[in-house]
């Protein structure tokens, strides 16, 4: 009888059990209808109704209930809260979406929960106490939203979790000390937030901690012990807080580590000898700091190193000639400390290495002729020392030199001519602040690339050779303070130059100096006294999420002002009286079924209410116009034109109507243009969802814009696109001098400019790829084309090409809320980065053609 009793206990506990799923299984039925009801997601409750198999969605093994909901990245927002009631979840994903407001409450009572991520979104407040309920979570995500407040105490009972990630949000407080007792953590990131106090002393003391990132914080204290009592770290990052004390010993007993970031901090004392130890150590960074002591030899024990950086601290001693050892050494930064004694020659026997900054220290010695036996370098920094003797010759075989700096030492002697077989030199060539003296050699004009020249504060003397004016990339020079004698070259970089740069030589004259060398110089050649106008480089880049590609539009503005003065005149009319008078001068509408819609009157009267301007640009503004019609235009007023473009009215205005019969989905053609008294007016579609500049600048400072990578690149491969589309069916074209046949398309703003443009004023398609280069440089950075932020002179294309001068790497100088969000993102930026660079070389020559673009980014994406 009892076990009778028994059987039909089990037999009824059972039924309620079957009945409970059955239940389940009808509610998360219902659940997901209602989800796709809010967000109208693609594939769900399409001719289908087993829910198990929409997009992103995983069942249990009986189909009885969802156990997995993935919708990360769908640019979704709505009401979410309803996927609380999927009861049985054990893993979602909503993470890339644009969710705002409060994390709600209601997803604590997901008690099946191992796996959850809502990163990268705009959630606000605070992170909800009732995530404590979620006690079989392993991995939970909250990263890059707008999440403020403290680290929650009751998450304590989260005893399961493996990794916790919560970087880039606004969090205050402190690191609470029960994070150090998950024994189960192997991922922890807190970094960019406002996080203070102390790293606890107890994390990683009972857990095999694997990764470690609480950079750009306010942290304070010494770097824990803890962290290394496992030696199970592999990538520890501390980089940008107030960190002090020494470098703990026990660092060395993390054999696996293999990124080791300390930089800007207050940390002192000797690196231990036992970083040695650490087999695996690829990168350490200890930059900006106040350690002091000599530097260990220990770290030649590293045979995987390929960057150290300790600039900026107080090491003395010399460079450890063990270092000649560390044959996968790319990068030995030491810049700004005391070291002495002379150029390390064993370092210079790394087939790796790439770039040498021992700049700014108190190195004497001389030059070791064997300074370029190593093939693959650089960057060669040695400014700001105390090295003596002459140039070597043989600095000309350090043919892939992008920069050499030797500036600020005691160097004796001329100028080796074989400095002008570094053709690869680009960044900088700077010789200043020495005791060079003789001519300057006429080898030099073969540097076609070199950006930066610097020979001020020397003794050299004689003519500047006319054939510096091979330099045709050169933006910055400085020859002031030698013995220079006779006439400045006619050469526009020259001209262009502040008179600072050549005073300080009694024997010079000529333009930009003050002091005439008469009519003609030297050389045969008339004073220079034109000067090359940015303003007739116009285009129009970027609109939406796709592009403004556009023609260069000249008009005749001061001719037919002109004519129209000189009828007025004969009439009897004065100029003042005209200038009162508005009139359209002239006016076009491409599409013949627009023409009814568009009124010229309206479009002008539109761009006179500074209410309508959507955006300020260096040569033209844009303008919202509403017609009487009800149709709503987007229009590009331009600034004034120079007079140099006087003659080619007609014909401009002929290119604009061929463009207009393009079509491409990234294309954006012109609809027509006004000509209103002393503005030209190009008329365009609408389009509500701003620039592309909008869209990425909106990305920083707006919660609600945080467009994903994946986005990111649809757009440039878009872009791209539309610009090989252009240069297949736009058939007009101009000639160039030698021949060539050349497409006319052109940037508007100056950080789009290719270098070449500023000396010949020849419009090629090259520039059309550089420009884009730019545009491509925007979308990985999020960095605007010329900012003050870069320094002065300093655009986007040198800020980004310069990056390994100042001791960054590619991935520092990406917009980190993309590139740290997975190894596959950082890997398809990177690649991305190779193809901006090419596209921005200096020598248009090397850049590759629009097609090549577009197959490298569809590349990437494929991949």
């Amino acid at each position: 009888m009892a076990i009778l009793s028994l059987l039909n206990i089990l037999l009824f506990g059972l039924f309620l059990r079957s009945q409970l799923v059955i239940t389940q299984v009808f509610d998360d039925e219902i659940t997901l209808l209602a989800i796709e009801k809010e967000f109208k997601l693609s594939g769900w409750g399409v001719n289908n109704s087993d829910y198990c198999a929409w997009p992103g969605i995983i069942c249990s093994l009986n189909h009885s209930m969802v156990e997995r909901l993935d919708l990360s990245g769908h640019g979704l927002q709505g009401n979410f809260t309803l996927i609380s009631e999927l009861k049985g979840l054990k893993w979602l994903d909503l993470s890339n979406n644009n969710f705002h407001g409060v994390i709600p409450p209601s997803f604590g009572n997901l008690s099946q929960l191992e796996y959850l991520d809502l990163s990268f979104n705009k959630f606000a407040g605070s992170i909800p106490v009732e995530f404590s309920r979620l006690r079989n979570v392993r991995a939970l995500n909250i990263s890059n939203n707008w999440l403020t407040g403290v680290i929650p105490d009751e998450l304590e009972s989260l005893e399961n979790l493996q990794e916790f990630q919560i970087f880039t949000n606004r969090l205050n407080g402190s690191i609470p000390l029960w994070v150090g007792n998950l024994t189960n953590l192997r991922v922890f990131t807190a970094y960019e937030n406002e996080l203070s106090g102390m790293i606890p002393d107890k994390l990683g003391a009972f857990s095999e901690l694997e990764l470690l990132n609480l950079h750009s914080n306010k942290l304070e204290g010494p770097i824990p012990e803890s962290i290394f009592a496992m030696e199970k770290l592999e990538f520890m990052v501390l980089t940008q807080n107030l960190l002090a004390g020494n470098i703990p010993e026990s660092i060395g007993k993390c054999k696996g580590l293999s990124s080791i970031r300390i930089g800007n901090n207050k940390l002192i004392g000797n690196i231990p000898k036992d970083i040695g130890n650490i087999s695996s150590l690829t990168y350490f960074e200890a930059d900006n700091n106040d350690l002091s002591g000599e530097i260990v030899s220990e770290f030649a024990k590293c045979s995987n190193l390929t960057l150290l950086n300790l600039a900026s601290n107080g090491f003395t001693g010399t460079i450890p000639t063990e270092f000649g050892e560390l044959s996968n050494l790319q990068e030995l930064i030491v810049s700004g400390n005391s070291l002495f004694g002379d150029i390390p020659t064993s370092i210079l026997r790394g087939k790796n290495l790439n770039k040498l900054d021992i700049s700014n220290n108190r190195f004497n010695g001389s030059i070791p002729e064997s300074i370029c036996n190593t093939s693959k370098l650089q960057y060669l920094l040695l400014g700001q020392n105390s090295i003596r003797g002459e140039i070597p010759h043989e600095i000309g075989n350090c043919t892939k030199l992008l920069e050499l700096q030797l500036g600020s030492n005691y160097l004796t002697g001329s100028i080796p001519p074989e400095i002008g077989h570094i053709k690869n030199l680009q960044i900088a060539l700077n010789l200043s602040s020495n005791h060079l003296h003789g001519q300057l050699p006429q080898e030099l004009g073969r540097l076609d690339k070199l950006v930066s020249l610097d020979f001020s504060n020397n003794q050299l003397s004689g003519n500047i050779p006319a054939t510096l004016k091979g330099m045709l990339s050169l933006i910055e020079v400085n020859f002031s303070n030698n013995h220079f004698t006779g006439p400045i070259p006619s050469f526009v970089p020259f001209q262009k130059s502040p008179n600072s740069s050549f005073l300080g030589n009694k024997g010079l004259c000529g333009e930009p100096l003050s002091n005439s060398c008469g009519s003609l110089d030297a050389y045969g050649h008339k004073d220079y006294h034109h000067k090359v106008s940015y303003r007739i480089i116009l285009a129009v880049i970027g609109s939406g999420l796709a592009v403004f590609v556009s023609v260069t539009v000249v008009v005749l503005l001061f001719m037919m002002r002109e004519k129209q003065e000189k009828e007025a005149k004969e009439a009897g009319i004065s100029a003042d009286e005209i200038s009162n008078k508005p009139v359209i001068l002239a006016g076009n509408v491409f599409i013949e079924n627009l023409r009814q819609a568009i009124e010229f009157e309206a479009v002008a009267k539109a761009t006179m209410k500074e209410s309508n301007k959507l955006s300020s640009g260096t040569f033209s503004n844009v303008y919202r116009a509403d017609m009487p019609s009800g149709m709503i235009l987007s229009v590009k007023k331009l600034k004034s034109m120079d007079k140099t473009i006087i003659h080619h009215q007609n014909k401009m205005i002929r290119e604009l109507e061929k463009l207009s019969k393009l079509c491409h989905d990234n294309l954006m053609r012109p609809m027509g243009f006004v000509i209103y008294e002393d503005a030209v007016l190009l008329l365009h579609q609408y389009f509500p969802n701003g620039t592309l500049a909008q869209f990425l600048q909106d990305s920083t400072k707006k919660p609600d814009y945080k467009p994903d990578w994946p986005s990111r690149l649809a757009i440039a491969i878009g872009v791209a696109e539309g610009l090989w589309s252009v240069k297949l069916k736009y058939q007009s074209s101009s000639t160039h001098p030698e021949g060539r046949r050349v497409l006319v398309l052109l940037p508007v703003h100056l950080g789009y400019i290719p270098p070449e443009y500023a000396y010949t004023m020849q419009v090629t398609a090259p520039g059309n790829v550089y420009s884009y280069g730019v545009v491509l440089l925007e979308i990985l950075t999020t960095r605007l084309p010329v900012d003050e932020e870069f320094g002065e002179g300093i655009d986007l294309v040198k800020w980004v090409h310069t990056a390994p001068m100042r001791g960054e790497t590619p991935e520092q100088i990406l917009d980190a809320r993309l590139s740290t969000v997975s190894f596959a993102w950082r890997k398809e930026m990177l690649a991305a980065l190779k193809v901006a660079l090419l596209c921005t070389e200096s020598t248009p020559a090397k850049r590759p053609m629009m097609k090549k673009v577009v197959e490298m980014l569809r590349e990437i994406m494929q991949n």
